[in-house]
């Protein structure tokens, strides 16, 4: 159990199932959501420590016209070779974990936190190094052919790459044993936006 006053409840997902648009659903409802992939891409923004760092294992090549890091150049390396995807996390996790905990001490009288995390099921052990707990894991969930489909809409990219993508992570059947919560996202945002509204008001 966490040992903060507020609850922590983590939000997660597959990749392309529609844990954004829960994530907003529940801001729009008044509670806090720390969003993890929005530090981790303000942590290696040039200028901060991560940025060289990052450079300096994976080279130039993956920078844009303006020298920021580019997100899809650096994906394609790291979707396509675990041992770099590996290096990646080695460099950037540790600051933001630092920030995330500096969130949850900032909204520590909330009474639930959200914590948004894509790969939250599969990093569990690394939340708990560093001293952060969950009460609860809510699972966004699809079916994998609707996952595929909407990851080759969103990003505009080939089956093959949706699919390289998609096995990068952990299965979402698999994620559903370890969820508390599942929240179905395969109708239409309407109905999600119900069963996103249900499930709050259960648990406060």
């Amino acid at each position: 159990m966490n040992q903060n006053k507020a609850r922590i409840i983590g939000l997660t997902g597959g990749i392309a199932t529609g844990k954004s648009t829960v994530s907003n659903i529940i801001k729009n409802l008044g509670y806090k959501v720390i969003d993890a992939d929005k530090i981790a891409k303000n942590v290696v923004q040039i200028g901060k420590p991560a940025y060289k760092e990052i450079i300096d294992v994976f080279g130039k090549s993956i920078l844009d016209a303006k020298n920021n890091i580019n997100r899809k150049k650096l994906g394609s390396i790291i979707f396509k070779d675990r041992f770099m995807r590996m290096k990646l996390n080695n460099i950037v996790h540790p600051y933001v974990f630092e920030d995330i905990k500096e969130l949850i001490d900032k909204y520590k009288e909330e009474s639930i936190i959200f914590l948004d995390v894509p790969l939250l099921i599969e990093e569990m052990d690394e939340f708990i190094n560093y001293g952060i707990s969950f009460d609860e894991i809510w699972l966004v969930y699809v079916d994998e052919t609707t996952q595929l489909d909407r990851l080759i809409k969103r990003d505009l990219i080939s089956k093959e790459d949706a699919i390289k993508r998609i096995k990068a992570q952990m299965p979402i059947k698999l994620k559903r044993e370890y969820a508390t919560r599942i929240i179905d996202n395969g109708k239409d945002l309407k109905s999600l936006e119900e069963t996103v509204e249900k499930i709050v008001f259960e648990v406060i």
